[in-house]
């Protein structure tokens, strides 16, 4: 049995009781959940252990593991993979609400090399939206190369579309974050990490980053990952984690572009390594607590603790107004986009039909809910074997369901 600390309001004790059998029935090792109503914290929980490599060895202490055997603490945070495009798609819409950006303009206005082979054509939001036809690479980076901050938009600027853009969708999973780095430079000057430190994270006093200071890092803020392999689920559990047979055949083939679209990075990078979490990749290696998610999600959508909502009715139905939906390219299965997020459905269930937010690839997960006031954020160490729906977090989301 693990310690469950934090604190949860009356009426939520659902989620305690379901966060606390992730780890008994559903192969957690370490990991917090939070959630926000109305602008106030209702869900703030943690437990496990800090460090996944440690706890997916059963070992303590495992050596050249930085804080190994170490509980999970209050304010521990981790690598959220994916949950990062979220966080990252707030930039944009910012500046599309105080006039610094068109999203009906083309890339090439703002980002003139960007025009080559074929995609002079490609609008702002097709790069928001993952219709812009550039999820895989030709040549794919060296983890040094996508971290460097010049080769990553250098190749997609050069990348010829695998479709006319605009026209279909498929999710971009490691190029946005050099799509989007590259044209937040180009209209601000600053970097995205640095815009997300001073006009988001900084005025909300989250613990969230894009580009880990050097600072942080040396205080051990964040956990280690390790990938695990979940549990057997029981039969009619839930969601299967078992993939269906066309998906899994789709990551299993290196000429796919599903198994091509991840592999934009060859060899994969470590996510444990400084200079990895040191460098600005807005579409895979945010660093946040659990609160710090669900908070910037409720500042999405109404006032927090005297801080004005940061998006403007008509922004926040910019974010949650389909751009893109049916068979993804990329995904196989089917997905729903916004702008710059991934909408309630079948591969991605959320709260609500209204809801909006991102998954990380392995576990994590953050979103919104406007009609209920809701915001979740979830983060954890133990990277299993999913994309979108991992049974961790959904068994944490149903639960959530029941108290609002």
């Amino acid at each position: 049995m693990v310690d469950v600390h934090g604190t949860v309001e009356a009426g939520y004790e659902p989620v305690r009781d379901a966060f606390a059998a992730n780890f008994a029935r559903r192969g957690e090792r370490g990991a917090a959940v939070a959630a926000y109503r109305h602008g106030r914290k209702v869900v703030d929980l943690w437990a496990g252990d800090r460090d996944g490599t440690a706890a997916a060895e059963g070992a303590v202490g495992v050596e050249g593991a930085e804080g190994s055997g170490t509980p999970w603490e209050e304010g521990t945070a981790q690598v959220v993979r994916s949950a990062t495009k979220g966080v990252a798609a707030v930039v944009p819409l910012l500046l599309h609400q105080r006039g610094q950006l068109d999203l009906d303009a083309p890339v090439g206005t703002y980002w003139p090399e960007y025009k080559a082979a074929g995609k002079e054509r490609t609008l702002v939001r097709h790069l928001l939206s993952h219709r812009a036809g550039v999820p895989v690479l030709d040549t794919p980076l060296t983890p040094a190369e996508a971290v460097d901050g010049v080769s990553g938009p250098a190749a997609v600027a050069a990348q010829a579309p695998a479709w006319e853009p605009g026209t279909d969708h498929g999710y971009h999973a490691q190029t946005f974050s050099w799509l989007l780095a590259e044209l937040v430079l180009r209209v601000t000057g600053r970097s995205i990490g640095t815009f997300v430190a001073e006009e988001i994270a900084g005025p909300l006093g989250l613990d969230l980053w894009i580009g880990l200071p050097e600072a942080e890092a040396a205080r051990g803020r964040a956990g280690r990952l390790a990938e695990i392999t979940p549990p057997p689920a029981p039969e009619g559990a839930g969601l299967k984690v078992r993939p269906k047979r066309a998906v899994a055949e789709a990551y299993e083939d290196p000429t796919s572009p599903t198994r091509r679209a991840f592999a934009a990075i060859t060899p994969h990078a470590d996510e444990n390594d400084p200079a990895f979490r040191a460098a600005e990749l807005p579409g895979s290696n945010g660093i946040a607590t659990a609160r710090s998610l669900a908070r910037l999600y409720a500042a999405l959508i109404g006032p927090v603790d005297g801080h004005p909502r940061l998006f403007a009715p008509a922004t926040l139905t910019l974010a949650r107004t389909e751009e893109s939906a049916g068979p993804d390219r990329t995904l196989v299965a089917a997905s729903r986009f916004g702008l710059g997020y991934m909408l309630h459905g079948p591969a991605a269930p959320l709260l609500a039909p209204g809801s909006f937010g991102h998954p990380g690839r392995g576990g994590a997960l953050a979103f919104a809910d406007p009609e209920s006031g809701t915001s979740f954020g979830y983060v954890t160490n133990g990277m299993q074997k999913n994309v979108t729906a991992d049974p961790r977090a959904q068994a944490l989301v149903r639960a959530l369901r029941t108290a609002v």
